[in-house]
């Protein structure tokens, strides 16, 4: 039972729901020191799971014809589509609902301890990697939602989908997540957190949701040539 994806669903509800009380008591200006902090620490967390890369053509490949994928397939714009009708049912006024969805869901699902985390939890009943992260993932949430607003909370959803299904695969098929795929797949999303701190700074314009199907890729990738 993936209970540890239970619990990290509902440490980043409660650290939202903090973020949200606290962001209505906050001035613009921290604020924006929040929002500059936020991402430079996540320029940090990307290029350490960058640094786990085994393979750096599979690598570089990956993020290639995963990008490649992701804008045939519009991906992005599926996503923001996505995010935009949630906000309209939900009738929510918050106009980073959308961005704040997106970041967080990204920031919480493709870092190493999503996936060492959820694994272990499978294989062997081990959740104390996937606790850990979920008392990280709460603290990082009053910093999001107090930025971003309602959307960060609502990442909670796809964060418990996404682990529980790695948890419940990793149970059936033990052999499949070897050391190399974990560290290649680990690498790939470290770029992706890598872009989105560059977003974050509004340093350049990445589209890192285009960029996904890159952690689709790599598997593919490693598994022929790895």
């Amino acid at each position: 039972m993936p209970i540890g994806s239970l619990v990290n669903a509902l440490t980043v509800i409660v650290g939202s729901t903090v973020g949200l009380v606290l962001r209505k008591k906050f001035p613009e200006n921290i604020k924006g020191i929040i929002f500059e902090g936020v991402g430079l620490g996540t320029l940090v967390l990307g290029m350490k799971m960058a640094f786990e890369v085994q393979n750096f053509l599979i690598f570089i490949f990956s993020l290639i014809f995963g990008g490649i994928i992701g804008e045939l397939i519009h991906l992005e714009t599926w996503m923001e589509g996505m995010g935009d009708r949630l906000k309209a049912r939900l009738k929510s006024q918050d106009g980073r609902f959308t961005e704040g969805l997106i970041t967080a869901f990204l920031i919480f699902c493709v870092g190493s301890m999503t996936f060492v985390g959820a694994i272990n939890e499978g294989l062997n009943g081990d959740r104390t990697l996937i606790l850990t992260k979920a008392i990280l993932d709460g603290f990082t949430s009053i910093a999001l939602a107090s930025v971003y607003g309602l959307g960060v909370l609502l990442s909670a959803l796809p964060l418990f989908i996404i682990q529980a299904s790695i948890t419940l695969l990793a149970a059936q098929f033990q052999s499949f997540f070897s050391d190399l795929i974990i560290s290649q797949m680990t690498a790939v999303g470290g770029a992706l957190i890598l872009g989105i701190g560059l977003n974050l700074l509004g340093i350049k314009r990445v589209k890192t949701s285009n960029l996904l199907p890159g952690l689709v890729v790599v598997i593919v990738l490693t598994l022929i040539f790895g």
